[in-house]
């Protein structure tokens, strides 16, 4: 066969070509003769023809390596000398990773929070509107770019030049400052104010997901609800806080945690606009910064499984409401 595969004449190609007719022909007459006879066939056999490819996907490229991970967690750097709980006590005590789970916290409350309001207030306010479908495009446009595109887009609104002279700003936010008066500011150089920063370009991109989420819960809020709630005198923010969002909540927490676990995984924000400088690095990215460039990878997989942890416990409270909004349903 190996002449086959190394075919340069005519002839050896029209073999080659032969060949592979030949074994088309006979894997779709297996699968044919399969369907036949499949009626026929144990019930744990069909089970185990449909879910063990992946099952066996599965456990070699989900568990396998999150098994590995935890194991090269409790070595040293060089996955040489066992050190027990080590790298997670440095994860925890060592001022520099503080700093890192700061940042990762403040992600992670205030990108979900911010978001989500604004998606909120937006789709109520343009709910039923003229111009519904034109504002509900300006505010999802973020989503259709990629995170390093925006990342781009913002680090040219954070540019900084020293005012000094005819020196035009080209960042935005700096020329702005200027028109009304004040210095132009570095933005991503000062700590904790960069992180905000950085933040905002996530808050940004997710509260386009966010709106469309909310305002298709919105419009299935049942009329005879709406109307009979205006029967008993609710109008404007009455509406808001006892009708639209009691009825919207499933959608909310869906979108909590969707932006949460999105949040916890923000990698090319940090990486395009700042490379983790000046304090600004979170988990994703640490775990990454100390396994590829420190060559680090014990202290990277215990950071990888620090990650993994702080997702748990969002995915399950997920899974919980959706399962008690499918059972009040």
């Amino acid at each position: 066969m190996d002449w086959l595969l190394h075919a340069d004449t005519t002839g050896h190609k029209l073999a080659l070509m032969v060949v592979a007719i030949l074994l088309f022909v006979a894997v779709m007459s297996v699968l044919l003769f399969g369907v036949d006879r499949i009626k026929r066939a144990p019930t744990w056999l069909v089970v185990t023809g449909f879910l063990g490819p992946t099952l066996l996907f599965l456990a070699f490229g989900l568990v396998y390596p999150g098994l590995n991970t935890i194991r090269l967690s409790l070595f040293d750097a060089k996955s040489r000398n066992f050190v027990g709980a080590d790298n997670y006590v440095t994860a925890f005590t060592d001022p520099q990773f503080q700093i890192v789970l700061r940042n990762t916290v403040l992600w992670v409350v205030l990108v979900p929070l911010c978001a989500t309001a604004i998606g909120l207030v937006y789709a109520v306010l343009i709910d039923r509107a003229r111009f519904e479908s034109f504002a509900k495009t300006l505010i999802f446009l973020p989503m259709a770019i990629s995170l390093v595109g925006a990342s781009i887009i913002w680090k040219f609104v954070y540019e900084y030049k020293p005012n000094q002279g005819n020196i035009q700003q080209i960042g935005l936010a700096n020329q702005l400052l200027v028109w009304l008066g004040f210095e132009p500011q570095q933005f991503l150089l000062h700590q904790p104010w960069n992180t905000l920063f950085l933040i905002v370009v996530m808050i940004w991109i997710q509260a386009g997901f966010a709106m469309t989420v909310i305002s298709a819960a919105v419009k299935a809020i049942p009329d005879d609800i709406v109307e009979a709630a205006r029967l008993d005198g609710l109008h404007g923010l009455g509406m808001f806080r006892y009708i639209t969002v009691p009825s919207i909540r499933p959608a909310l927490v869906v979108v909590l945690t969707t932006i949460a676990m999105a949040t916890l995984k923000v990698f090319d924000v940090v990486r395009t606009m700042t490379g983790g400088n000046f304090k600004t690095s979170v988990v994703a990215y640490e775990f990454y910064t100390q396994s590829f460039r420190a060559e680090n990878a014990g202290l990277g997989a215990a950071l990888a499984v620090i990650l993994f942890v702080l997702v748990i416990p969002i995915v399950v409270y997920n899974v919980r409401q959706l399962r008690l909004a499918e059972e009040v349903r």
